[in-house]
């Protein structure tokens, strides 16, 4: 292979590579903020719902469903609603809610709950958070879209 085939071979950055990266720069910063401000938020709920080893994770499961309700009404309002600026949902809804939420912590309770011998409760705490967080959303999200009729009319 002579010079110029093998330079022709290289693949040259684009600007517009570096420009892809300044119009994420934001999004990955929101985000960020957003998750931390919702992981705080978490971290306050768990210390003032205190679970005792082997009961019922109060604090996960409320934390789980109120996240559901408040994604929820926010996408509703930011997708048939109010015009939001493009950095509001990675902010509110990726950030805030990803970090406020936390599934991963509801798997390791109900594996918690199993090894302190309360399998019973354990698939409780499954079903009952699985059918919680998609009721919250289904009714915020209903709700909030009734809402916004009436406000239309």
């Amino acid at each position: 292979m002579t010079a110029p085939e093998a330079e022709s071979l290289h693949v040259r950055p684009t600007p517009r590579r570096r420009s892809e990266w300044r119009t994420q720069a934001p999004v990955v910063a929101v985000v960020a903020a957003g998750g931390a401000i919702g992981a705080m938020a978490r971290y306050a709920l768990a210390l003032a719902l205190p679970t005792a080893a082997g009961g019922f994770p109060w604090a996960t499961f409320w934390t789980n469903v109120i996240g559901c309700a408040v994604i929820g009404a926010f996408l509703v309002l930011i997708t048939e609603g109010l015009p939001a600026h493009r950095l509001v949902r990675p902010f509110f809804g990726t950030g805030v809610l990803g970090g406020f939420t936390t599934f991963s912590t509801y798997a390791v309770d109900i594996q918690r709950l199993v090894d302190h011998g309360r399998p019973a409760t354990g698939l409780a705490y499954l079903a009952a958070t699985l059918c919680a967080a998609l009721a919250a959303v289904w009714c915020a999200a209903t709700a909030t879209r009734r809402v916004l009729t009436r406000r239309q009319r």
